[in-house]
């Protein structure tokens, strides 16, 4: 029998009271002004080398003329969308398992963007991982310091029985990959033949429909990638140290759960601990969905170009990316349109590992410039 506690009707009924009233945090996100040193931390920490977000010399002769951001930067400046999604369900892990973005202008260097959010949606689902699921769905909108709206965005969660998923082990037979060196250079040769586009301006009129976009590839994946990922995304909103972690655990006595020393420690180990991973269903630790949802959007930002502006991101994260797999992130033009005053092109973007499953599917719609300016 497990030990762990179950999703409850009652429980249910006190997460959909909340549905609709906005979530106030007590606490800063991890960024607050998108400082130059905030900029660079996020983009090494998804492996994005696009000289746009680190070269001051190189972005003021950009069209923008100063640094910008990621896109998905936005992750580490509101806690409530990137962490907990709403809370409610006390001892039901919560998994991410995608967002819907949109943007309306860049991040630039020096912007202090606020945001307000609220849980919109809580919805029982059934399969064969868990023996009852809630798909929990958090709205955000995100404002600069003039008041303007930088981006509005839909994440989700999938909150999961731990116990009943680790029981039914719907992916026990997942074993980690071995590689040989062969493989790793051939990684490694996957790396040296991405491309980014930089100035050179991709124009909306040479795109084709059935186009394919370079890959961009992520992995082996290792504990060090995930650290990288952590320094610039932050702490969500369980990661802590020595004292602060304590009075954390005091507030919320029902997130810690004993490590194998007897020490007690968050659910968020799941990504960097064999052991708790296995604990809520998972044959191994696993990365974070906004994570690879972020390496998606770099995969965009190099095909794009400078120029170009990222309109639309909603990717569905389906499989978990365990320690060691390898994640090639694929888009394809499947349509072209001219709406008001811009030139778009619609993408269909997906990740697939070294097993060829497929890891994440979604859809993105970018502006690009024109011949006629």
């Amino acid at each position: 029998m497990s030990h762990h506690p179950l999703i409850t009707d009652a429980a249910l009924a006190e997460l959909r009271s909340r549905i609709g009233a906005e979530h106030r945090s007590s606490e800063p996100p991890h960024i607050e002004v998108a400082t130059k040193d905030a900029i660079r931390h996020f983009a090494w920490g998804i492996g994005d080398s696009n000289p746009l977000w680190t070269d001051e010399e190189y972005a003021r002769k950009s069209k923008w003329e100063c640094l910008l951001a990621p896109p998905c930067i936005l992750y580490a400046m509101d806690r409530g969308a990137s962490g907990h999604l709403g809370g409610g369900l006390p001892g039901i892990h919560a998994m991410f398992s995608g967002t819907d973005w949109e943007w309306f202008l860049p991040i630039r260097v020096g912007d202090r963007i606020t945001c307000t959010g609220h849980l919109s949606d809580v919805m029982e689902k059934k399969g064969q991982f868990s023996r009852r699921m809630v798909h929990q769905g958090f709205q955000v909108l995100f404002r600069n310091q003039q008041g303007e709206t930088v981006s509005q965005a839909k994440m989700w969660a999938l909150r999961t029985e731990r116990g009943t998923a680790r029981e039914r082990g719907k992916y026990a037979e997942i074993t980690q990959h071995v590689y040989t060196p062969e493989e790793v250079q051939a990684i490694e040769a996957g790396y040296d033949r991405e491309v980014i586009r930089g100035p050179q301006p991709r124009y909306w009129e040479d795109v084709a429909e059935g186009e394919e976009l370079t890959p961009v590839v992520k992995g082996p994946l290792t504990i060090t990638d995930i650290i990288c990922f952590k320094i610039g995304w932050g702490g969500s909103p369980f990661v802590r140290a020595h004292g602060l972690a304590l009075a954390w655990r005091r507030r919320h006595p029902g997130v810690s759960l004993p490590n194998r020393f007897g020490i007690p420690d968050v659910p968020e180990r799941v990504h960097w601990e064999d052991d708790m991973a296995r604990e809520v269903g998972v044959p191994a630790a696993y990365d974070y969905g906004p994570q690879r949802i972020s390496w998606i959007s770099n995969l965009l930002t190099h095909w794009m170009g400078d120029d170009g502006f990222l309109r639309k991101l909603s990717v569905q994260v389906r499989r978990f990316n365990l320690l060691g797999d390898t994640t090639w992130c694929h888009g394809k033009v499947v349509g072209k349109s001219r709406e008001r005053d811009e030139a778009l092109v619609e993408c269909r973007v997906w990740a697939e590992n070294q097993r060829k499953e497929i890891t994440a599917i979604g859809q993105a719609t970018v502006r690009l410039p024109t011949k006629g300016g």
